[in-house]
């Protein structure tokens, strides 16, 4: 009896698990359980329920058939599933105007700056110096520190002074300073080159020792083609023009090569002037440099630029020349730069060609 009724007991409780949800039914109403529920709201909602099962009403934040909302509630459900109503354009253009009547009249507010002098406009001075070949930064500040730097002609006392490097005149130890824009070599140029940049019978000319440059470059002066020696290129017309220009008189150096013997007041025959078919020409300073028998090397400076004005002054004088070499166009020499080569002016050899001819 007693198993029996331990039986029973298990049983009964089994049973009355499967009778609890008619049990609660009778005191109140029950709830349905979520495969049981329907929905009537929401997008793609029918009779029966939404297609995409308990999805749909999640988003809509519709209330159940049973009563009550559904969980999830209409408070969440509008916020994720529906957008706020547009607002209207008049109630926008009076919200624009508000604002713009709030602040206006109001007086612009300026940041403060990293440090003293960033609002004024241009480069640092060391920056520029240091662009210019003068060292590094911390160099170019000693520079300013010693006062070898002036500025449109006032010296510099302080640092962080700020300047505009295609206006203002930048000089060091009274020489002035090539910015990054313009460029200067010189070459060495050969026997048999032309001084042109371009030739159209396609003889060697003195473009064919940039082509690989950026910027158009352009000869100052000129050299007969079978003259050797240093010749200017540059893309800065000013300085090129007073370069040539007969007011500044830049003087001109070459060796020559001619047979003697020669007088000794051979000299002072040139510097007295030579008289040629467009008029005299003047030497500035001659000197014989080296004899070997009746082979002279003898130096010429002057500072006309007439064609061929050297050859045809010794010619005249008498002794023509089997060779002819420029040393040095004013404060720049030769030096030992080998034949066609070319090479860079440093920034203070730009500097005493400006001031040559007063930049």
């Amino acid at each position: 009896m007693r198993s029996s009724g331990r039986n029973n007991g298990r049983g009964n409780y089994r049973g009355a698990g499967n009778n609890r949800d008619q049990r609660q039914g009778q005191g109140r109403p029950r709830r349905p359980r979520p495969e049981e529920r329907r929905y009537d709201v929401g997008p793609g909602a029918t009779k029966d329920g939404p297609k995409s099962g308990r999805g749909g009403a999640a988003k809509a934040g519709g209330p159940a058939k049973g009563g009550g909302p559904a969980k999830g509630g209409a408070g969440r459900g509008q916020g994720r599933g529906r957008t706020a109503p547009a607002r209207p354009r008049e109630y926008e253009l009076q919200l624009e105007e508000r604002n713009r009547a709030r602040y206006e009249g109001r007086k612009e507010i300026r940041l403060p700056k990293t440090f003293p002098g960033a609002e004024q406009e241009g480069e640092r001075l060391q920056k520029v110096l240091a662009r210019a070949g003068f060292g590094s930064r911390r160099a170019c500040e000693e520079l300013i520190d010693q006062r070898r730097v002036e500025v449109n002609g006032e010296i510099v006392v302080e640092q962080g002074r700020r300047v505009d490097p295609e206006k203002d005149e930048i000089k060091v130890d009274g020489l002035t300073v090539a910015t990054q824009r313009y460029q200067f070599y010189a070459l060495n140029k050969p026997a048999g080159v032309v001084s042109t940049m371009e030739d159209p019978e396609g003889r060697p000319c003195l473009g064919d020792y940039v082509t690989n440059r950026e910027t158009r470059l352009f000869h100052v002066g000129r050299l007969d083609t079978e003259t050797e020696g240093i010749i200017l290129l540059t893309n800065h017309g000013e300085l090129a023009h007073r370069l040539t220009h007969p007011r500044y008189g830049v003087t001109k150096t070459y060796l020559a090569h001619i047979v003697g013997p020669i007088p000794r007041d051979l000299g002072k025959r040139l510097k007295d002037g030579i008289q040629l078919d467009d008029g005299y020409a003047r030497a500035d300073h001659f000197r014989v440099v080296d004899q070997t028998g009746r082979n002279y090397l003898v130096e010429v400076t002057l500072h006309e630029g007439r064609k061929h004005i050297v050859r045809r002054m010794l010619a005249a004088a008498g002794f023509p020349v089997d060779k002819l070499v420029r040393t040095a166009f004013g404060p720049i020499a030769l030096g030992d730069q080998k034949s066609g080569w070319l090479r860079r002016l440093s920034n203070t050899e730009v500097g005493m060609l400006m001031k040559e001819v007063d930049l």
